[in-house]
């Protein structure tokens, strides 16, 4: 199938972002991916990253920029921002504690829904927070189930071992104590695309002397409940598409 629309610069620039779906990339990588010549592929990688469509993460390598995420959300095509408010806010009744929603952008997480706790103390992460991928319940999770050479790179610097990242994908869910900030703990469990592949992060946090210092015996099974029905709600959406596709 002919995947060019006979506008050359529009197409060179979506292979671009197609090939930063994979994660980070160096501008060698870009150009081994996408076959174009180095000069070209700086030129349009500097001019999405005008437009805020490409970022650089802290390594200097290219990713995926935040106004997709902002296109998508004004689009109303973002299923799963839509579908989490609801989620968030029944898992945050559930357990008593705040909840959000991560989603990986390069080498840092950044939480795009949360449904905050109305009262008493509060381990409070805003909509729009951006927080490193090297420590935390959540960074746990969108790095477990990455392919292997991004998961060691992820490893590098991070506050969890290899090992621990083995008990997340032997267990479902992941919890820290105290390890993105002091006093602090959570829970977090995977949301899946309908190809399997981890998307985002559901999470509740807290005070360590409120979720206790073993938090998953608490609120995992919550957690990975809310995941999951989220998880089956862009399942549910992906066959909608397709089925429409196919009837058009």
């Amino acid at each position: 199938m002919d995947n060019t629309s006979g506008v050359g610069v529009l197409d060179k620039a979506a292979s671009v972002l197609n090939a930063l779906e994979a994660g980070p990339a160096t501008l060698a990588q870009l150009v081994a991916t996408t076959g174009l010549a180095r000069p070209t592929v700086h030129r349009l990688a500097v001019a999405l990253e005008h437009h805020r469509m490409v970022e650089r993460d802290m390594q200097g390598r290219f990713v995926l920029g935040r106004r997709l995420n902002e296109l998508a959300a004004a689009a109303g095509e973002d299923v799963l921002l839509v579908s989490a408010a609801p989620v968030l806010a029944a898992l945050r009744d559930h357990s008593g504690e705040s909840a959000q929603l991560f989603r990986r952008q390069g080498d840092q997480r950044v939480c795009v829904a949360a449904a905050e706790r109305p009262m008493g103390l509060r381990d409070s992460i805003p909509v729009g927070a951006v927080l490193s991928m090297h420590a935390g319940s959540a960074a746990q999770v969108l790095l477990a189930w990455e392919e292997p050479d991004r998961l060691h790179r992820g490893l590098i610097d991070a506050k969890f071992s290899a090992t621990m990242l083995a008990g997340v994908r032997r267990h479902g869910w992941a919890q820290s104590v105290s390890e993105r900030e002091s006093g602090a703990a959570s829970v977090s469990g995977p949301v899946r695309g309908p190809n399997g592949r981890v998307v985002a992060a559901v999470s509740i946090s807290g005070p360590v002397d409120r979720v206790t210092r073993q938090p998953g015996r608490l609120h995992a099974a919550a957690v990975v409940a809310a995941a999951n029905r989220l998880t089956e709600i862009l399942k549910r959406a992906e066959e909608t598409r397709q089925a429409a596709a196919q009837a058009a």
